[in-house]
């Protein structure tokens, strides 16, 4: 009767530190995926913050092209207060783009790509851009393990039992993956 009773009491003893064990799992990854998401919010508000003296720097030289500055103003803001992994990429995606016109208006400007100060924060934003790459990848790699480990048997009963949730990719855009297209004929 004994013998019962302990192995009862074992078997129950094994079941809770196995949850417990899945459950504290689950709360790292999830730790690491929020701590992914502000290395990314890290760069993207010295993204933000570099937007106004590059805009600055290129009205300096190219004044009139105001609707393109209205542009990538617009974006700054919407991408600022964008909420959501979803919301936020989209924002950025279309931020990406409108800074892509600026840097296309120094091709019409010899002088606006000499300056020191344009190149400067070129170079400044280009690697800001490397490290929200970067970031990003790190995020995603967090949230393909958080992810798999809720949707995976046994982790899942437990992800289930504490109602843990899935967390989203942050995406890059179509025009993004798109390869560049590159014409020798001009």
């Amino acid at each position: 009767m004994i013998d019962v009773l302990t192995l009862f009491l074992g078997l129950i003893v094994v079941l809770v530190l196995w949850i417990v064990f899945i459950y504290n799992s689950l709360i790292v990854l999830r730790n690491r995926v929020k701590e992914a998401w502000s290395d990314i919010d890290v760069q993207l508000k010295r993204r933000y913050d570099l937007i106004p003296n590059l805009m600055e720097t290129v009205k300096g030289y190219a004044g009139h092209e105001r609707e393109t500055f209205e542009k990538v103003v617009q974006a700054r803001n919407m991408a600022m207060s964008a909420q959501g992994v979803k919301e936020k990429g989209e924002a950025e995606n279309m931020l990406s783009q409108t800074l892509k016109s600026i840097f296309a208006l120094s091709e019409s400007y010899p002088e606006l790509k000499a300056s020191q100060n344009f190149l400067e924060l070129q170079q400044e934003l280009s690697d800001t851009e490397n490290k929200i790459q970067a970031a990003r990848r790190f995020y995603n790699g967090n949230v393909l393990e958080l992810n798999t480990k809720i949707e995976t048997v046994p982790s899942n009963v437990v992800a289930n039992m504490f109602n843990f949730k899935q967390s989203e990719f942050f995406q890059i855009g179509e025009e993004e993956k798109a390869a560049p297209k590159v014409d020798f004929n001009k």
